[in-house]
């Protein structure tokens, strides 16, 4: 059985939807699948003066926080955030700087890597963002496996970076949803094929 962590942080929604569609790729791929969201910064009084995050943290409050221990179960693991300034929200960057410790020790090596996320608008950072996900496998030692334009879905979505929502056009469906699926299942299939060569 290959294990797959899908670790998210998402305010309003949109990443979890994503991530949720990951997870059903993942599974349908044949994988045991833990979907974690990383721990809420942001004060509550904050939240509570947004409707859709306070909507969202009532949705999501049963799904488990991420912990290293879930990074080093997995066999391949995808990061999804929506995009704050060009980059990865601070949530997620503050459970990525709790890894020093396994990452120093080399545990986080030669796992399989995809990010996915959400922006705003169409050209509100969703390559960038994506890319200092990429960055921080890089440092990991991991093994990146982007959607690229291996399906015929990547040529309507366009970005081969990772599945990338558009925030402004209203929650995910469709394509996008398709697409994080797709983005999965590529993955399962890759750290599957990496752990039988491994056992091999």
């Amino acid at each position: 059985m290959t294990n797959v962590a899908i670790v998210y942080y998402s305010a309003t929604g949109n990443v979890h939807a994503l991530a949720t569609a990951a997870a059903e790729g993942a599974e349908k791929a044949g994988a045991e699948v833990r979907l974690r969201k990383v721990a809420e910064l942001a004060p509550a009084q904050v939240i509570a003066g947004q409707p859709a995050w306070a909507a969202h943290a009532e949705q999501a409050k049963d799904i488990p926080e991420a912990t290293v221990d879930d990074l080093l179960w997995a066999d391949a693991i995808m990061l999804g955030t929506p995009t704050r300034y060009g980059a990865m929200a601070s949530q997620l960057k503050q459970f990525i700087d709790i890894t020093g410790p396994v990452w120093q020790k080399g545990l986080l090596a030669d796992k399989i890597y995809g990010a996915f996320g959400s922006a705003g608008t169409a050209h509100g950072g969703h390559e960038s963002t994506l890319l200092t996900l990429h960055n921080v496998f890089c440092h990991w030692g991991g093994l990146i496996v982007p959607p690229g334009y291996t399906d015929d879905i990547q040529f309507h979505l366009g970005n081969p970076y990772g599945t990338s929502h558009v925030g402004g056009e209203g929650q995910p469906a469709g394509p996008v949803l398709d697409g994080a699926r797709y983005q999965a299942r590529r993955i399962t299939q890759m750290a599957t094929a990496l752990k039988r060569g491994h056992v091999a």
